[in-house]
Order: structure tokens, then C-alpha cells, then sequence
């Protein structure tokens, strides 16, 4: 039996942007998803978790779709991923599949497409060889789309694969979708906080969010409206805010004010990365991101908000809310003899409010899916 991982990830800036055909900064953590595996000649897909240690999941491959419905949800992300394989004319004669998860799950940091990653190199590796990371981006997509029924973007599987150790991935999604066959839209630009005395803290609020818990989709949907009420194929497309004022209904102006200005933080974050600049630089932009996300898009919380503006009363030059929203984590930056007195502050915040006690770690830029053993 062989080991392969796939990291969870923090996006630096852009949410909500990647199902808009935008632009999306993230980097991969050093929090795995690991998937040892071996091949099988009897046609069985045999799951296994040590988080799940009492679910242990077997399936015919000729199965895989009637039993979608009776399956455990966590099992849901391995089994699509091998549906997709062989949909796509992969064989797969059978394989175990043991997993076993760091990301935490429901923070969102990506549990679900480090999983369903983790999952993909492993079986390309065994069974299709000349398959692409970038078409294990779409394998993973699909497999989280169409039979976990969980509406993401390009944004967590593409972070999952394609990321760089000591980078962030500046990712232009319209770009990269065109192009199949490789990565395109794609730039690794240098991301080492280390260097200038700082740190990039995770605050895990505890509040756990659910992307096919239906809001998610609501938002995708509202976006959709307010693209078609501009006459756009996409909000992408959009050049500056003040033309969201054409949009009539209060709710639609309002999310599509959010993906154009965050389309418009992504790349301005990008630019001073790229051309080194003091990365302190980046904080009011992750604040402004987290401000529209808030008020805009509307997909904060009490314990969202109380972490973000725990963190900057304690001196964080910067800090959001990061993934789909509804619960999850926040990414503060901070100087790194300032870690301890930010998470203090976030600690004592959530304890004066009645809210579970937060986790927070620091994080740097890690490797994306890879074979380990």
C-alpha cells in the first residue's frame, strides 16, 4: 500500500469570487488529508477512516450510484471521486481507500476537497497515470458537484493540487477553466511572511458551515441574477462597482458590489506581493474583504465578526473571514510577537460573548497533492 496527501487551504483574499469567473489568492496548509491505498481485482471500493472508525463503507464500482443515497456523507467525497474516474473511462477494478483527515472539518479551511483530492492523486497514480493535476481539478469538482451535491468552484480543489510551498496561487478561474489540458491562469507568486517578522494565524471559530446546506447555492444563485440583470455572462465581467448600481434590486446590487471589489482586492494584494512590498501593506485589504463579505454578501457571523475585530483590536494589521461563510475561520496578520496577545484577545472576546473556546495556529505556504510513501 502506497500513501498520497492533499492539503487543506486558506484563501489570502478572494471569496465568492471563483464561481464568478474571477480571480482567487489562496495557499495550501500544512494540514493534510492522507489516503493510503491499494489496488483490488474483485470490483469492491473498500472505505475506511480513523475519524469514522465505526463506518467502515464498502461498494461494488458497478454500484456507485444507487449507492450514493445510503452511504455516510463523509463517504461521499472518496466514492465520487472514483464515480468520476470511471465515468470518464478510467477502469478501476477495485481499490482500498484508508483515510485520515488534519483538516478540520466544517472550518472552512477545505477538509472536503483535501479529501476528495487525496483521493484523485491516488488513484490516478495507480490506475491512470497520464492524467493531468489539472484534470484531477475537474475530477474532484465533479465529484464534489454531482454526487455530494456540493456547489463549489474551482477555487478549494484547484488550491489542493496545484499550490507550491513558500507561495500563494494567484488563480484567474475564467482562464484556467478554458483550458483543460493545462494550467493556465495560473502564477505562483512568492508568499513568506517569516521574512518580514510576521505571521498568518488561523482562528477556528468552531462554528461549523455546511456547503450543501443550501445558502451557499442561494448566494451562486443571487449572483447569477445580478450578472443577467447587467446583461453579462459573468460578474467578472463587470468593470467597476459603480456600475452594480444598474442593478435595480437592493439584495442583487449588493452581492455583485462584493465580487467586483473583491475581484479588484485580489489583484491589488497580488501586485504588492509580486512587487515586494512591505506584505503589511495587504492588511486593510483583507479587512475591506472581510468588511463586504459581512455586509455585503452577508455570510459572516457573531463569532466571525467577534474573532476579526478581536484580532485587530490587538494589533493585526489585517484580518477575514475566509471560505464559503456561515461558521469557519478567520486568518489575521499579525506580527509574530504579537500572536500570542492577538489570540488572547480572540479567546478572552469569545469567552466574555458565551462562545466556544476558538483554536488558532499559525500557517505558511505548503506543497500541493503529492505522493509521500
Amino acid at each position: 500500500m502506497r500513501t498520497w496527501v492533499a492539503p487543506g487551504r486558506v484563501n489570502i483574499i478572494g471569496e465568492h469570487t471563483d464561481y464568478n469567473d474571477g480571480y482567487v489568492l489562496p495557499i495550501a496548509l500544512p494540514l493534510v488529508v492522507r489516503c493510503t491505498a491499494a489496488a483490488r481485482t474483485d470490483g469492491l471500493v473498500r472505505l475506511g477512516s480513523r475519524q469514522r472508525p465505526g463506518e467502515p463503507v464498502d461498494v461494488e464500482v458497478s454500484g456507485l450510484d444507487g449507492a450514493r443515497a445510503r452511504v455516510p456523507g463523509w463517504a461521499r467525497y472518496p466514492l465520487g471521486v472514483v464515480a468520476e474516474f470511471t465515468r470518464r473511462g478510467n477502469g478501476i477494478p477495485g481499490v482500498d481507500l484508508d483515510l485520515d483527515g488534519a483538516v478540520p472539518i466544517g472550518a472552512g479551511l477545505s477538509s472536503s476537497a483535501a479529501l476528495s483530492c487525496a483521493v484523485a492523486v491516488a488513484l490516478r497514480d495507480q490506475f491512470a497515470p497520464d492524467l493531468t493535476d489539472r484534470t484531477l481539478v475537474d475530477v474532484a469538482r465533479a465529484a464534489e458537484n454531482d454526487y455530494v451535491g456540493a456547489p463549489t468552484g474551482l477555487l478549494d480543489q484547484s488550491a489542493a493540487m496545484l499550490c507550491t510551498a513558500g507561495h500563494a496561487l494567484l488563480l484567474d478561474v475564467r482562464a484556467f477553466a478554458a483550458d483543460t489540458a493545462a494550467p493556465r491562469g495560473t502564477e505562483q507568486i512568492p508568499f513568506d511572511l517569516g521574512a518580514s517578522g510576521l505571521e498568518l494565524l488561523v482562528i477556528d471559530t468552531g462554528q461549523p458551515h455546511e456547503l450543501a446546506d443550501g445558502r451557499y447555492a442561494e448566494r451562486r444563485a443571487e449572483c447569477a441574477a445580478a450578472a443577467e440583470a447587467l446583461g453579462v455572462g459573468a460578474l467578472r465581467e463587470v468593470a467597476s462597482a459603480a456600475d452594480t448600481t444598474r442593478i435595480a434590486d437592493d439584495v442583487l446590487r449588493r452581492r455583485a458590489r462584493h465580487v467586483v471589489t473583491e475581484n479588484a482586492r485580489v489583484l491589488a494584494v497580488a501586485e504588492k506581493l509580486r512587487s515586494g512590498l512591505d506584505p503589511r501593506g495587504i492588511g486593510p485589504l483583507l479587512t475591506a474583504g472581510h468588511a463586504s463579505l459581512r455586509d455585503d454578501f452577508e455570510v459572516s457571523t457573531t463569532a466571525l465578526d467577534a474573532a476579526v475585530d478581536a484580532a485587530l483590536a490587538a494589533g493585526a494589521h489585517g484580518a477575514r473571514m475566509v471560505g464559503g461563510g456561515f461558521g469557519g475561520s478567520v486568518i489575521a496578520l499579525v506580527e509574530q510577537d504579537r500572536t500570542e496577545a492577538v489570540t488572547a484577545s480572540v479567546r478572552q472576546r469569545f469567552a466574555d460573548a458565551d462562545l466556544p473556546d476558538p483554536r488558532t495556529f499559525a500557517v505558511a505556504p505548503a506543497h500541493g497533492a503529492h505522493r509521500v510513501a
